[in-house]
């Protein structure tokens, strides 16, 4: 039976229940809709106020600079590990998901010692094996861990790994691309060197920026680390503090887009407002979804309100493929799993999304099972 209507954004688009890219608002898709010079001085002015804003969601203001990348989030995750890593540094990486395994082939390919400890994806980095492996080896001069990795949606404990490494006496690098702008991270109480994110996740902007908020006084001992011209974070930031300007073509619709995007954040009440909503985003979804039959990978301890994983129904009426058209056919775009540990798929919380659109979605979701013949109180 063909839905009532079928689920758009306020411009029309189908509605992301993705990680990022995600449904952005109409304000920041206008952003985008005109031309800007590089070099004029309003496009530099509205990338200062970008540069300037980003370090407050931190707390980090006193401390800390924004090196802005051009890319993806990996680019910005390069660009960290292989600036902020000497060449004779060595690198714990703390791997539960896709994203420490990317980590960990960019210094593999980057020629930097690294160790790995692993979890599956739905459990977290093991304390009392980290502080083994730190104090066993004195090579390691530094500690990658991800704030929320979105194989699984599983929150990292990175308070406490920061409070152990510099216990220890090592350096955090984080990668917070899913977790920045939602989820606190206080650089007063959390010690790290530097946190790498992006402009089209939390924050709601568009792909095409990385950044990394970088200690002003890490950043300044890395010069000649970085392995490419391109991703040398410490070239990139002398460059802009002293002209204001991009050593190569910025994304400068993706920056305007930001700077819009950056108004609504905070606006919206900065992490506290916009984390409260991806909240109650995720427990429509999670509560509705459980009430369909459908069970969570994770605990709820464990789980970010940014991505849930669900199990795969044992049904076999349930056909992934035709549930995801389905759904996409109504205007919902999901996301397949990408676990080892579970046949799952995905369903993210973020974006310009709100409690009436996780409450239609799951609506939906009751009906494409009807559709399809699935069991609701046995889709599990």
């Amino acid at each position: 039976m063909a839905s009532a209507s079928i689920a758009r954004s306020e411009t029309g688009d189908p509605l992301l229940l993705t990680p990022g890219p995600l449904t952005t608002s109409k304000a920041v898709k206008e952003a985008m809709v005109h031309d800007w010079g590089s070099r004029d001085a309003a496009f530099i002015a509205i990338n200062r106020a970008v540069l300037e804003g980003l370090p407050k969601i931190i707390h980090g203001e006193a401390e800390f600079v924004t090196v802005p990348m051009q890319g993806s989030g990996t680019f910005a995750v390069e660009a960290m590990l292989t600036t902020f890593v000497p060449r004779s540094g060595k690198v714990l990486v703390l791997v539960n998901g896709a994203y420490g395994l990317r980590a960990k082939k960019i210094l593999d390919v980057a020629g930097r010692a690294n160790v790995v400890h692993e979890t599956a994806e739905d459990t977290p980095p093991d304390l009392a094996e980290i502080e083994q492996i730190l104090a066993a080896d004195p090579a390691v001069t530094h500690v990658f861990a991800v704030h929320c990795e979105t194989t699984s949606g599983i929150r990292n404990p990175v308070e406490a790994i920061a409070a152990l490494v510099a216990r220890l006496g090592r350096r955090l690098l984080i990668d917070a691309m899913s977790a920045f702008g939602a989820l606190p991270l206080d650089s007063r109480e959390v010690a790290f060197d530097a946190v790498a994110a992006s402009s089209n996740k939390c924050i709601q902007g568009v792909p095409g920026l990385g950044f990394v908020l970088a200690r002003k006084t890490a950043l300044e001992e890395t010069k000649g680390n970085a392995t490419t011209l391109v991703l040398d974070l410490h070239d990139q930031h002398q460059a802009i503090s002293k002209t204001g300007q991009y050593r190569f073509t910025p994304p400068i619709h993706v920056i305007v887009a930001f700077h819009e995007a950056l108004k609504e954040f905070l606006a919206e009440g900065g992490v506290a407002g916009r984390g409260e909503r991806y909240a109650d985003n995720a427990r429509i979804l999670i509560d509705g979804m459980r009430a369909l039959g459908f069970e969570t990978l994770l605990p709820e301890a464990r789980q970010a309100p940014i991505i849930v994983t669900f199990h795969m129904p044992k049904d076999p009426a349930f056909v992934f493929q035709r549930f995801y058209d389905a759904l996409k056919d109504r205007g919902y775009v999901i996301y397949p799993g990408k676990l080892t540990v579970a046949d799952s798929f995905r369903i993210g919380c973020i974006g310009d999304l709100h409690a009436k659109d996780m409450k239609a979605f799951v609506g939906v979701v009751a009906e494409v099972l009807k559709d399809m013949g699935v069991g609701l109180k046995s889709a599990a």
